[in-house]
């Protein structure tokens, strides 16, 4: 793409959920590109191997459910084993669920809870535990704009990243003096599988997808998935030394509305 800003993540490791597609692959691309190895985590363990082996040999799969604490516990521990330290964390993972208050059921609740706000919690916790012992690092956790925003049809999924808005802030806050930065970066719509497929009985086609970012849009498109993780892995740089504590929307002016 012209005008790319090129990263470079030399000599540094990389953990990434939900790294087997979406947004959550095109992180693991970046950092794959940018010189970093990377831990690919995901449940879909076949997914997350095949992601691995294309990006190459500094990349490792592990497998596995992040609403399990111990788990992530596991993934820090074993990244630091294999590569001899950790750098960065990106949260990527996530689930949504399309349905109103009314019609959100317990199951749906503690589900799309367990995994975009709990999940997030655990594996940032387990990563900063190491990064405040180890000189510091940064990790970046997918919020939205519905996280700040609101909206309608996915209730369980906007409290979620409220509250992935809020430990983000409240971990900042706690450990910006131990060097760790925690940031998120905010999506609107993106042309990921969730957005096309969740939700919805067939999923959506490629018309109806430029449709949809043409309706809702301020910019008149759905993002990509690289546009997003690009400012991922920017968070994730030295050159967002003294960001911390952020919100960074990516969502073609949608907040702005």
């Amino acid at each position: 793409m012209p005008g790319e800003v090129r990263f470079d993540f030399t000599g540094r490791v990389a953990l990434v959920t939900g790294g087997a597609s979406g947004m959550g692959a095109a992180v693991a691309a970046i950092f794959a590109d940018a010189g970093a190895s990377v831990v690919i985590v995901d449940l879909n363990a076949d997914a997350a191997t095949r992601r691995a082996e294309a990006l190459g040999d500094r990349v490792l799969a592990i497998p596995g459910d992040v609403t399990d604490a111990a788990f992530c516990e596991h993934a820090v521990a074993t990244t630091v084993a294999r590569f001899g330290g950790l750098h960065a964390v990106v949260n990527a993972a996530g689930i949504i669920v399309r349905k109103t208050g009314l019609d959100t059921t317990d199951d749906d609740w503690l589900r799309v809870m367990a995994v975009n706000a709990s999940g997030v919690f655990f594996m940032s916790r387990a990563a900063a535990r190491h990064l405040a012992g180890a000189g510091g690092g940064a990790v970046v956790n997918f919020g939205s704009i519905w996280g700040e925003l609101g909206g309608k049809g996915a209730f369980a999924y906007c409290a979620s990243k409220g509250a992935v808005h809020q430990l983000t802030r409240a971990f900042a806050l706690e450990l910006g003096r131990d060097g760790v930065r925690f940031n998120c970066v905010c999506p609107g719509e993106v042309d990921t599988p969730m957005l096309r497929a969740a939700g919805r009985a067939v999923p959506m086609t490629d018309a109806e997808a430029v449709e949809l970012g043409e309706r809702v849009v301020p910019m008149g498109r759905l993002a990509q998935p690289d546009e997003i993780a690009r400012v991922a892995v920017f968070l994730c740089s030295d050159s967002a030394s003294y960001v911390t504590g952020a919100m960074y929307y990516v969502d073609g002016a949608y907040a702005a509305m």
